[in-house]
Order: C-alpha cells, then structure tokens, then sequence
C-alpha cells in the first residue's frame, strides 16, 4: 500500500479525511528567490520601476494566493487562515530577491501548502512585473523552512547546500 496520504489503496487520487483530527494551532514557513540582472534588481531595490513597487504587488498577491489554495491545488482543504505575512529580502551581492511566507491556522491539517503557494505566487508576480526589463530572471529553490504543529510536529529545514537532493 502507498504511503502517499492523498491516494487510495487503489492508487486513485482522494482528498484526505481530517474529520476525526484534532484542531490545534498550525504554522508554516516557505521561501522562495529569484534571480535577475543587476540592473532589474535596482529598479526594485530602489523603487524606480514604471510599472510601480514591484515588493508591495508581489506581497499582496502573495498573501491572495495563499487564500486561494484550495482552490489552485486540487487536494488541498479550504482553511480559514489566521495569518498570512510574505516578506522580502534584497540580496545585492547575488541580484537576488529573497522570499518568506508564512501561513497559520487553528484547524485540523498543515499550513505548508498555502505557504508554499504564498512564496511561489510572490516570485512569479515579481517575474510578471520585471519581464518586460529581463526575461532571464529565474525563480527557483521553493521550500518549506519550518512548519509546527499537528500531529507530525515541528520540523526545521537543516541547513544544506544547493544540489543536496
């Protein structure tokens, strides 16, 4: 039988039974970067981009997307979340902007998924507004951080280098 909680023992895709789970307080860390030309990277850092302040859309749309995750990954539940804070970091020694999302929640299932989506959202709306200046931007190395909570408990990211998987 497959370990995979989100199939049957047929192989056929189930959205998981949280009935019977415990509520209890859940929170979840994702991050997110992307990489662009030096000069891209100054239009945001220094908020001289035309088409506005690229971090301010981006954490909106963030904060939206993780709202709406349920309705963007298939066997996700719908969750009333508690929180919801996307935060950047500018990192000009590498042009690149770093993402953190956090999600929580006082329910009965984990929160990565809505903070995975609330990072990658973020990453991809700085994309949609820079394209126009670098088409070479790249998005990448999309992760949950930490996660507390529920029944598995807490789990930490230990540190690694790029290329471990």
């Amino acid at each position: 039988m497959s370990q995979l909680t989100h199939l049957d023992e047929r192989g056929n895709a189930r959205m998981v039974d949280i009935g019977e789970k415990a509520v209890t307080s859940r929170v979840a860390t994702a991050a997110a970067e992307v990489q662009m030309l030096p000069e891209t990277f100054r239009l945001i850092a220094d908020g001289s981009h035309k088409k506005g302040d690229v971090l301010a859309v981006a954490r909106v749309a963030g904060i939206q997307a993780a709202k709406k995750c349920s309705d963007l990954i298939p066997l996700c539940h719908p969750l009333m979340l508690t929180k919801v804070t996307v935060d950047f970091e500018m990192d000009a020694t590498t042009n690149r902007v770093l993402i953190s999302a956090t999600c929580a929640v006082d329910g009965k299932t984990g929160v990565e998924m809505e903070a995975l989506t609330a990072a990658s959202v973020a990453a991809l709306t700085i994309y949609d507004m820079c394209k126009a200046v670098d088409r070479g931007m790249v998005v990448s190395n999309i992760r949950v951080m930490q996660k507390k909570g529920g029944k598995s408990g807490e789990y930490i990211r230990p540190e690694h280098t790029e290329g471990d998987y």
